[in-house]
């Protein structure tokens, strides 16, 4: 992706944003533009991905093909992320896009890495202990590993009762109000 700003230069700090598209992303989003704009720094918005089977660590079975398609996918999720953000308007701040290649946390651990960085997280959603053994929090790990403050947005609203409907919960009251 392209720079939509200018550089603010190695020696100030930024926020950094992971964004993934979901409503906890864009509402962390949000959040760090308004912060970005409050102390005058740049936002630096990431998206982090791997090619399919990378995770499982097959990546000789990845070729360049793949990894291109994947790449090319990923830019496209965090241009339509920004989009369905700001609506196409200009978020008032300078905001610099990037889709990194690598696993969210360590990813993200390795942006927010200079003096004065603050990472911004959208908290995720409500997880059981299986589901965190198989793929642990992405929060949890930036807390943990960073060197600059890690700020967690609760989920929105809207995420919850979405979540709420996905799990059965609700489901009365919708067809209550029918």
């Amino acid at each position: 992706m392209t720079d939509t700003g200018a550089d603010s230069g190695a020696d100030r700090g930024r926020v950094v944003v992971g964004v993934s598209g979901s409503l906890g992303s864009l509402a962390a989003l949000h959040h760090a533009v308004a912060e970005g704009r409050r102390a005058d720094v740049e936002v630096l918005a990431v998206l982090c991905w791997t090619p399919p089977g990378e995770a499982l660590r097959y990546r000789r079975a990845v070729g360049p093909p793949v990894i291109d398609a994947s790449r090319d996918a990923a830019v496209a999720r965090l241009r339509q992320a920004l989009d369905e953000a700001f609506a196409g308007c200009h978020a008032g701040v300078r905001l610099r896009c990037q889709a990194v290649r690598g696993e969210a946390g360590h990813a993200l651990v390795r942006c927010a890495d200079r003096p004065g960085d603050v990472l911004v997280l959208g908290a995720g959603r409500e997880r059981g202990r299986l589901s965190r053994l198989i793929r642990p929090s992405i929060s949890a790990y930036c807390v943990r590993y960073a060197t600059c403050p890690v700020l967690t947005v609760p989920r929105p609203p809207l995420q919850r009762d979405l979540e709420a409907l996905e799990r059965g919960y609700g489901l009365r009251e919708l067809a209550a109000g029918a």
